[in-house]
């Protein structure tokens, strides 16, 4: 046998590991820890040179996300237990006036002047005029003896509880017969002048957060449009938080806010009383 039968061939193969394979990811995950910590140390720098009022706001995003707690009126507390304890807080406010109005000589008479109920925005108080004036002047925004008796009774009951307070006032549909001074400004006036009388009884003015004229524009009877029951003041014990809630929506979108809160535009002027 020949010596170059009997020699054996050997075959060399390098296999090249596939590094991409096995670690071409891992950058990656690094990278995108890297950009998230950097994302939340801008908004963390972001935040400590915002302002208190764009603080709060961000703050609570997180504890409310869903939104709930701006269409219930809840503060930071938490939805369910802030809308549970300030319902609550409402009911026993709502069963103290019914008690005092009980007692109330004048009451009896009135009784059927006076809704109290529990709303969305709060506990309304309506004091319902007759077709002869009950808590105001026919046709004038100066309050009877009634009038000033009962709401100095609601300020002794709602300097109990914390809740802001806003002062509606209505008319019903007969046009107020002056040329210069219309369902506008007699539903405006009627409110202010409500409003002196609580505050003149104790309520701090700072418990008042809004007044608000209607004239016919919220008819309680929207069937009977001149009924004197349209004729009526409004005292709301508002949710708590909520006016808070309202002006941080105020400060995020000024302009949608401008076109709600701008001023209605007065009725022509024709004959009539409210």
């Amino acid at each position: 046998m020949s010596a170059k039968a009997s020699s054996k061939i050997i075959v060399v193969r390098k296999v090249v590991a596939g590094h991409d394979e096995e670690h071409g990811g891992a950058w990656k995950v690094a990278y995108a820890d890297f950009v998230t910590a950097m994302m939340a140390l801008f908004i963390v720098l972001w935040l400590l040179s915002a302002s208190e009022k764009v603080q709060k706001a961000v703050g609570g995003y997180f504890r409310d996300p869903t939104g709930r707690g701006r269409q219930t009126g809840t503060t930071t507390s938490g939805v369910g237990e802030t809308l549970t304890l300030n319902q609550n807080q409402l009911q026993q406010l709502r069963e103290k006036l019914e008690q005092a109005l009980k007692q109330t000589p004048i009451f009896q008479n009135l009784q059927k002047q006076v809704r109290i109920m529990i709303t969305a925005e709060g506990l309304r108080i309506d004091l319902l005029e007759t077709q002869h004036g009950v808590f105001f002047e026919t046709g004038n925004p100066k309050p009877t003896v009634a009038g000033k008796d009962l709401l100095q009774l609601l300020s002794a009951e709602l300097m109990k509880v914390p809740n802001k307070v806003a002062i509606e006032g209505h008319t019903d549909s007969t046009p107020y017969g002056s040329s210069d001074y219309s369902n506008w400004e007699l539903s405006a006036d009627r409110a202010n002048a409500a409003r002196r009388i609580l505050n003149e009884n104790g309520l701090a003015e700072t418990r008042i957060s809004q007044v608000r004229g209607f004239a016919d524009q919220r008819l309680l009877l929207k069937n009977d449009p001149s009924n004197p029951s349209n004729r009526r003041i409004s005292i709301i014990v508002r949710n708590v938080g909520l006016d808070e809630q309202e002006e941080t929506s105020a400060e995020a979108n000024p302009t949608h806010q401008a076109n709600e809160d701008s001023p209605t535009k007065p009725n022509s002027a024709a004959s009539g009383k409210n």
